[in-house]
């Protein structure tokens, strides 16, 4: 397997420390080498790097008249902004820590965040103030508000009448933690993954070596900050010296645009994203020929959508994995193993090899030992980019990390001999079938070949003989007609049947969380009231009696 040996690994720390060990030092170096190149752009705006390091300065300097001690909380909730990453590396400058707020939850969500991280500051948008004034009088006491816009411009204007209040990395370290990232959700409530300076570290080297980015590199950012795709992903341009164009809304005529504007050599894209930007182009015609490099994740993707995209855009593609945890970017399949036909073609399917820097191994969740090629387990990774910890779950945290380093993500996969590794559905997502694993993606993959099939998501349901069976739930394509015994048949021409539904429902749409990733979850949960819908008839026995 390609990874790093423990040496290895701590080479590669010490390489990174010495240049860039906290957000304050990269920065620092940045408005050096490249202070007067453009780092970020919003719309008409752009700032210079020099411009970008003086303003970060007078928000440590802010935060200190104000108060805030190393390790504070500061929050923000605003959309995709230059003052983001004003208020980030401000913050990380003064040592304290920034929850970015996901601004698509409701209010009530939103205050259990609040009430949960408790930060001093929270830095608001002014077109999200209606949120911020839901929080009630017992959060909103003692919490500084700061309007984002000519009110923040004013703020830190002030702060320079306090000069010398910030001296620099005085008392940041490398191991302090700047960001803290609430998780999705999806099993519960969200969790504060506590990320460090350190952990950050790598996001230059990341964006050098495996995204090829560089000082002339224009990146287009489209994820959302709150999420690490979106702010590690930031961090792997900004590292270089490149320019970061920042998309506020996701509009998908408005990105194309972009793109042909200021001539953007990469992008990280979701496939939900991808197909909007595949069927905008297919409008009118953009110059999209600057593009360099589409990496993309976040999300399973299907053959089909990949093959959209390698005909609509001219340029090379990776898949990348990673998640808030590991900071980011864990595994990388690369432009050359993206082979449409030939004897590779099937790494199409693979997430690639990892880093350099981290070790991944594949455990066998009922013996706790590593798995032999090809048998699937649970993907485990060791590495400096492994968050610190769950903000004040210490319970939690030592579920995720164990005793070695081990960071238990959740996902079942399998490594083949040659490092590749493949994942094969969430470990609580895995179906149970009379003693044989069933892969909820890999079912719907195959009905995602449906001509009427729009979405699907497939899910366990109890069985008495069998423990548990596979159920579809279905959205159809809008006007189309499918039924439950087409859905069956159409699955058992790809699939052994004992892996095919034998409970078919059809719904208007998934659940899914503010940050639009599916809830399983509630899907199971609604499966077990008594409105279940009615079993396929004459497929659960003969799906049943087939085990092979």
């Amino acid at each position: 397997m390609w990874q790093a040996t423990a040496s290895a690994c701590r080479k590669v720390t010490e390489e990174t420390r010495s240049v860039n060990s906290t957000l304050s030092s990269l920065l620092s170096s940045l408005a050096r080498e490249h202070g007067g190149a453009p780092a970020l752009t919003l719309g008409e705006r752009t700032i210079t790097f020099s411009e970008l390091d003086s303003t970060a300065s007078l928000v440590a300097d802010a935060l200190t008249a104000a108060q805030i001690q190393p390790g504070d909380r500061v929050a923000i909730l605003d959309k995709n902004s230059i003052e983001y990453f004003e208020v980030l590396f401000g913050a990380g400058r003064a040592g304290a820590v920034v929850v970015g707020v996901n601004y698509r939850l409701c209010a009530q969500e939103i205050r259990t965040l609040i009430l949960d991280s408790r930060p001093r500051v929270l830095f608001v948008s002014p077109d999200l103030e209606h949120l911020s004034a839901e929080l009630g009088a017992d959060l909103l006491e003692g919490l500084t508000i700061v309007r984002l816009g000519p009110d923040f411009e004013i703020w830190c204007q002030a702060a320079a009448q306090t000069a010398g209040a910030w001296r620099p990395d005085a008392t940041v370290a490398e191991d302090d933690v700047v960001l803290q990232m609430y998780s999705s959700g999806t099993t519960g409530l969200p969790k504060g993954v506590m990320l460090t300076h350190r952990n950050l570290s790598f996001t230059p080297r990341m964006g050098r070596e495996f995204y090829g980015m560089h000082q002339e590199t224009v990146n287009l950012l489209t994820s959302p900050l709150f999420h690490i795709g979106g702010a590690g992903y930031a961090l792997t341009t900004l590292g270089q010296g490149g320019h970061t164009i920042l998309v506020r809304d996701f509009v998908a005529s408005a990105v194309l645009e972009d793109i042909q504007r200021h001539r953007v050599t990469n992008m990280f894209l979701v496939p939900a994203t991808i197909d909007m930007l595949i069927a905008e182009s297919k409008n009118r015609e953009y110059d999209l020929s600057s593009i360099a490099l589409i990496a993309y994740g976040g999300a399973p993707i299907t053959i089909q959508q990949l093959l959209a995209a390698f005909a609509a855009f001219d340029c090379d593609f990776m898949a990348v994995y990673g998640m808030t945890e590991a900071a980011g970017t864990v595994t990388c399949l690369p432009p050359s193993d993206h082979e449409l036909n030939g004897e590779r073609s099937h790494l199409l399917g693979s997430i690639g090899k990892s880093l350099p820097w981290h070790e991944i191994r594949i455990i066998d969740p009922a013996t706790g030992l590593e798995a032999r090629s090809g048998l699937v387990g649970e993907v485990c990774i060791r590495s400096e980019q492994n968050m610190a910890g769950y903000w004040n779950q210490p319970e939690m945290t030592k579920e995720a990390l164990d005793a070695d380093g081990w960071l238990h993500t959740g996902d079942a996969g399998y490594c083949d001999g040659e490092g590749y590794i493949f994942l094969k559905d969430r470990i609580k997502d895995m179906i149970i079938s009379g003693g044989e694993n069933i892969y909820s993606i890999e079912v719907e993959n195959v009905l995602m070949q449906h001509p009427d099939v729009r979405e699907v998501a497939v899910i366990g349901i109890p069985h008495e003989k069998w423990g548990e069976t596979v159920r579809a739930m279905v959205v159809p394509v809008a006007g189309r007609v499918v039924t439950e015994v087409e859905i069956v048949e159409f699955c058992r021409s790809s699939l052994a049947r004992y892996k095919c539904p034998t409970t078919v429902q059809f719904i208007d749409a998934l659940p899914r969380n503010a940050s639009g990733k599916l809830l399983k979850r509630v899907l199971r949960e609604n499966a077990l009231e008594p409105e279940n819908p009615q079993i396929v008839p004459n497929l659960a026995s003969s799906s049943s009696a087939v085990r092979s």
